[in-house]
């Protein structure tokens, strides 16, 4: 069992890391999460997709891992509400795709590219607060956040909503094809030597197999609030 009870408020800019797998439903809860504080938001996810697609653009192999840390380093790229830019070009819809994604985790599992991306990531933290979601928010990019959640799912239910996230926005996709994907890139995730997907140890999990986002949404929501009174919060919130 967790326990979560180190809120601070000498913390100049408190952050909620939502961690976990592929189509688990941290970017909407953690996006939605920061638009109802009125928090920063940072979708690490975005930053190795956009890695991911540029590297593709420049020919870069998978394991050039030297090339692909130049490339994360010197990304030239903007955040202008859902729209992202990179060289000045919206690639929002491109970015997407299952084949970056699955592209965007295999680059992923390279230490120096993480370590490119790592100040990247960190200056999004700033008044009055920052939601961040990825894979290792809470473990490494920021280690002392006010409220760390592990977002987890069954894999059949985040092959149904990676389905129907797909299919929404207008791509191809097959449900067996993504269940076999997901499944490959948690065995990817959780066992590379940089940064494995693993819940941090003063996470708490929330399972969002059964639950609604607003539910989700709500959960977080009520954790944060509960640690900003000095109150403490542990696992078994997340059965409420």
């Amino acid at each position: 069992m967790s326990q979560i009870t180190h809120y601070h408020d000498k913390t100049p800019a408190p952050v909620i890391t939502i961690d976990g797998p592929t189509a688990s439903g941290k970017g909407t809860v953690a996006h939605r999460v920061a638009d109802a504080l009125g928090f920063h938001y940072l979708d690490s996810g975005a930053l190795y997709r956009l890695t991911a697609l540029a590297s593709t653009r420049h020919h870069i192999g998978v394991d050039d891992v030297d090339a692909l840390a130049e490339i994360a380093g010197n990304l030239h790229i903007a955040f202008r509400g859902e729209v992202v830019l990179l060289d000045g070009h919206d690639v929002s819809h491109e970015i997407r795709a299952e084949s970056i994604g699955n592209r965007a985790s295999a680059i992923a599992v390279h230490g120096p590219v993480r370590a490119a991306l790592v100040a990247r990531q960190r200056a999004f933290r700033g008044d009055p607060g920052l939601v961040a979601d990825g894979r290792d928010m809470g473990t490494v990019i920021f280690a002392d956040a006010t409220l760390k959640v592990f977002l987890t799912a069954t894999a059949e239910a985040r092959a149904e909503r990676r389905h129907k996230q797909l299919i929404t926005k207008g791509f191809s996709a097959n449900i067996e094809d993504l269940l076999k994907d997901l499944r490959e890139r948690d065995a990817r995730d959780s066992s590379r030597s940089s940064a494995p997907l693993k819940p941090a140890v003063d996470a708490i999990t929330l399972d969002t197999s059964e639950l609604s986002a607003e539910q989700a949404i709500s959960t977080v929501i009520g954790w944060f609030k509960a640690l900003t009174r000095g109150q403490s919060i542990t696992q078994q919130t997340s059965s409420q």
